[in-house]
C-alpha cells in the first residue's frame, strides 16, 4: 500500500511514519508537510528507500488534491484540526483516497460528520479521530460497551504534561478546548457545558497518579452516543499535570484572549516560547487515558475501567499507523465518515493486541457498584 502522512514531520505524524516503515506491507510512505526541511531530516534519519518527501500547502484545496492522488490511504496528523480537518477530508474525497486522522477537536469532528453522505456516494472511508484521545479512548469505550449489558455511562478522561510535547498544534488545541462552550452528552441529550468547568480529580496509572480534570472540547461526546446505542451519558474531562497551566488556560479564555482563531494563534505562539521556561513536572512528563464504562453484568451493576500511560507521540502516532494499516488491508469495511468505535470500523481486540505488540501497556479493572 502507498500511504501519505499529512503533517508527517511533526511530533505525532513523525511517530506514525516511524511505525509505518516497520510494516513490510507498506510500499511507500510519503511525508507530506509544509516544513520540507524537517521532512527531509526525518527521511534522512530513517534511511528507508520507501520514504518520499512531498511539500504540501494544506490551505490550498488544489495542492492537497494533487499531493493525495495516487495514494491508497492518507493519514491526517496536521493540526490544529479546527482549521484543517474538514478541508483535508474534502480533498481526500475529491482525490479518491481513504483517510484516517487523529482529529481531536469537537467542532472539527462535527463538521466532517456532515460529509458522510458525500463520502458514501464516492465510496470513500473517512475515519476521524484515531489517535490518543479520541482514538484509544474510543476503542476502550467500545471494548467495555461490548463486555457489559445496558451500558448507562461512559466517562472519558485524559491527562497530559507540558513536558510531553512541544508542538504548536498541541498548544493551539489546548487553548481551543478551554474556550467557550463544549459538547457533552448527559441524560440522553447533547448539551453544551462551559469549558473548564466540572473540576474532578482522577487517578491514572503510575507515574501520572492523580490529575485535576475539567470538561473540555473533544470528539468523544460527539461520536460515542451516535454509535453506542442506549448510553445515557458520555462525558470528556482532561487536564495537565501542571495544574497552573489549566488555570492559566481558563483565565486566558475568561479574559477573552482566545475568542478568535487569530487570537488563539498569537497566544499559542507566545506560549510555545514561554512553556520551556516555566516549571514542569519532570517525573510526570507523560500522557494518559482512562475510560470508565458503567453497565450491568449478570444483573449486577458494574464498572469496567481501561487505562494507559505513555508518551503522547506514541499514544497518538501509533494508533494512527495501526488504523492506516487496517484501512489499507481492507479490514475497515464501513464507508462514509465515522468514528473508530462504530460497528464495521476498528476491531477493538485486534487494535489492543497491536498496542501491546508495540509495548503500549493497557490496564483493565472492574468493580461491582
Amino acid at each position: 500500500m502507498k500511504v501519505i502522512v499529512l503533517g508527517g514531520a511533526g511530533d505525532m505524524g513523525s511517530e506514525a511514519v516511524r511505525d509505518l516503515v516497520q510494516n513490510p506491507d507498506v510500499k511507500q510512505v510519503t511525508i507530506g508537510d509544509l516544513n520540507i526541511e524537517a521532512a527531509e531530516k526525518l527521511a534522512s534519519s530513517l534511511d528507508d528507500r520507501r520514504i518520499v518527501v512531498q511539500k504540501v500547502d494544506a490551505t490550498s484545496h488544489e495542492d492537497l488534491v494533487r499531493v493525495l492522488k495516487g495514494h491508497d490511504v492518507a493519514a491526517g496528523a496536521l493540526g490544529p484540526f479546527y482549521r484543517f480537518e474538514r478541508p483535508i477530508v474534502e480533498a481526500a474525497i475529491a482525490a479518491g483516497v481513504d483517510y484516517v486522522s487523529i482529529c481531536d477537536d469537537h467542532d472539527a469532528a462535527e463538521a466532517v460528520l456532515e460529509l458522510d453522505r458525500e463520502a458514501l456516494e464516492k465510496g470513500r472511508r473517512i475515519l476521524t479521530g484515531l489517535g490518543w484521545t479520541p482514538g484509544i479512548t474510543n476503542i476502550f469505550a467500545r471494548k467495555g460497551y461490548d463486555e457489559l449489558k445496558d451500558v448507562e455511562k461512559i466517562n472519558v478522561y485524559w491527562a497530559g504534561s507540558a513536558g510531553d510535547s512541544e508542538g504548536l498544534a498541541v498548544i493551539l488545541h489546548t487553548v481551543h478546548i478551554f474556550t467557550g462552550k463544549v459538547v457533552s452528552f448527559q441524560n440522553g441529550e447533547f448539551v453544551e457545558v462551559k469549558a473548564g468547568s466540572g473540576k474532578e480529580v482522577v487517578d491514572f496509572p503510575a507515574p501520572l497518579g492523580k490529575i485535576t480534570t475539567f470538561h473540555l472540547g473533544h470528539p468523544e461526546p460527539v461520536t460515542l452516543p451516535r454509535y453506542l446505542k442506549g448510553v445515557k451519558e458520555v462525558t470528556l474531562k482532561g487536564g495537565l499535570a501542571e495544574n497552573y497551566l489549566n488555570n492559566l488556560a481558563k483565565m486566558m479564555s475568561s479574559l477573552g484572549f482566545t475568542s478568535t482563531d487569530a487570537q488563539k494563534q498569537r497566544l499559542g505562539i507566545l506560549m510555545k516560547k514561554l512553556i520551556p521556561l516555566l516549571p514542569s513536572d519532570k517525573e510526570r512528563s507523560l500522557s494518559g487515558a482512562r475510560v470508565d464504562i458503567i453497565g450491568r453484568q449478570d444483573g449486577q451493576k458494574m464498572k469496567i475501567t481501561y487505562a494507559t500511560v505513555d508518551h503522547m507521540r506514541r499514544l497518538t502516532g501509533v494508533p494512527l499507523s495501526i488504523g492506516v494499516t487496517m484501512m489499507g488491508q481492507g479490514k475497515i469495511k464501513r464507508r462514509g465518515v465515522f468514528g473508530p468505535e462504530v460497528e464495521g470500523a476498528v476491531n477493538p481486540g485486534e487494535f489492543l493486541k497491536e498496542l501491546e505488540r508495540r509495548k503500549i501497556k493497557v490496564e483493565r479493572g472492574e468493580a461491582r457498584l
